[in-house]
């Protein structure tokens, strides 16, 4: 699926069973929610802290939550998130074509 057809199909299940968008500022927020429900797994996982008993660990399930929530912002506020990751690239690219390379840091 490319993210244009991602942004589509999000759409439509919002318009056939999600009834609309929730505002702007509460998907802001369900974002937000949804990073730290990924953050507490990743912490758990690859940081020191542990699960507790029946604790979700898999971290694929909250990204696709960030993911889905994402597109809908994006959708609600006019975003086409292929150009604006053609851009991203084009930007970091042009920023840091050199700087990671050259960070002693990295090697």
């Amino acid at each position: 699926m490319t993210i244009k057809e991602a942004q589509e199909r999000v759409d439509e299940w919002i318009r056939e069973y999600g009834v609309r968008y929730f505002s702007e500022l509460t998907n802001m927020a369900v974002l937000t929610e949804e990073v730290g429900e990924l953050a507490r797994i990743m912490a758990r996982k690859y940081g020191e802290q542990s699960f507790k008993e029946g604790e979700n660990q898999d971290p694929s399930e909250e990204m696709a939550d960030v993911l889905w929530v994402l597109i809908c912002l994006a959708n609600q506020t006019g975003v086409n998130l292929t150009e604006a990751l053609k851009k991203s690239f084009e930007k970091k690219t042009n920023r840091d074509k050199t700087r990671h390379i050259n960070n002693p840091k990295l090697r």
